[in-house]
């Protein structure tokens, strides 16, 4: 067991030291987490002059040592003023001796139709890689290609499109890291770098309305991953009952399948729990992973009507 840990250590490590990035984040609650992966979706699925804020905390493939350990918080407002949405998004990563930190901020310009809302979406920021290696055995040996100790900074930009039908449907499609940013640094006379890969995402979902009688809806979601080297795709189905509860289960290809429960104990606030079985390689020494979700929605006030005191009014 103990060699199988540090071998899985030392092999997070060369994933996330080499010159391309890992697969982008992996998360059970995709549907809470559509605005950092699709700018595009920027404060259309909720109501007008609105701010919802949500986060996720994942510890993937627990008592791994090494393993990723992921967080997310996304902040949206839906404004008719600018005739669209805006948010900011950011996104912890650690895997391995690696640390990852993206910065987002997000605009998406809404344009209603007969049909629904098509949305376009543009995402600027930061991204900030670094990692602090502890090799172990030797120590005294020096191995020019072992990853040193070093940290950077860079552009990273998204871009997605957006569509929300008026039949309980949504569709999108988006790409991050546009620019695939080249993180470097010179540490010792030895060049480090991270290369960020172009990532592309496509999402869709349809509610189905009155699923066993009036009080529930079979909601179905679903997301794809690439970047032209590696594919995932995750399927959802959750059944929710009353706006109060939901439960369902997700698939994720080559990974996981998981199961995901969610409670609304009051108006507009959402809190969710997944847990999801490895069914890949790791699934001998990993307890599965845990994700947490909460989300929170605030609704600006309607201005009071104006009653004018003019004679002619009277």
């Amino acid at each position: 067991m103990k060699k199988k840990i540090i071998l899985l250590t030392s092999l997070f490590t060369v994933v996330a030291g080499s010159l391309v990035a890992q697969q982008d984040k992996l998360i059970t609650h995709f549907m809470y987490d559509k605005m950092s992966l699709n700018p595009g979706e920027t404060g259309v699925d909720q109501g007008s002059n609105s701010i919802c804020g949500n986060t996720i905390y994942r510890n993937q493939w627990d008592k791994v040592n090494g393993a990723p350990n992921s967080a997310v918080l996304n902040v949206e407002s839906n404004l008719t003023k600018l005739h669209g949405g805006i948010g900011i998004s950011f996104f912890h990563d650690a895997i391995g001796f690696s640390r990852q930190n993206n910065v987002l901020l997000n605009y998406a310009f809404h344009q209603s139709l007969n049909a629904g809302t098509i949305s376009g979406g543009i995402g600027v920021g930061i991204v900030n890689f670094g990692m602090s290696p502890t090799w172990v055995p030797p120590q005294t040996m020096i191995d020019p290609t072992l990853p040193k100790e070093f940290a950077a900074t860079s552009l990273d930009l998204n871009f997605g499109v957006y569509w929300k039908g008026n039949g309980n449907y949504y569709a999108g499609i988006s790409s991050t890291h546009l620019n695939e940013s080249l993180l470097k640094q010179t540490v010792a006379t030895v060049p480090q770098q991270y290369q960020m890969a172009r990532h592309y995402n496509m999402m869709g979902g349809y509610k189905i309305i009155g699923i066993g009688g009036s009080d529930g809806d079979l909601d179905i979601q679903t997301i794809m991953r690439t970047d032209l080297v590696k594919f995932s795709a995750d399927i959802n189905a959750r059944y929710v009952w009353r706006n109060i509860a939901y439960g369902g289960l997700t698939f994720r290809t080559s990974d996981a399948v998981a199961v995901m429960v969610g409670w609304m104990p009051l108006p507009n606030f959402t809190v969710g729990y997944s847990y999801d079985a490895t069914i890949n390689k790791l699934a001998s020494v990993s307890r599965g992973s845990h994700e947490m979700m909460i989300k929170y929605c605030y609704y600006l006030p309607k201005p009071p009507l104006t009653i004018s005191n003019h004679p002619r009014w009277l």
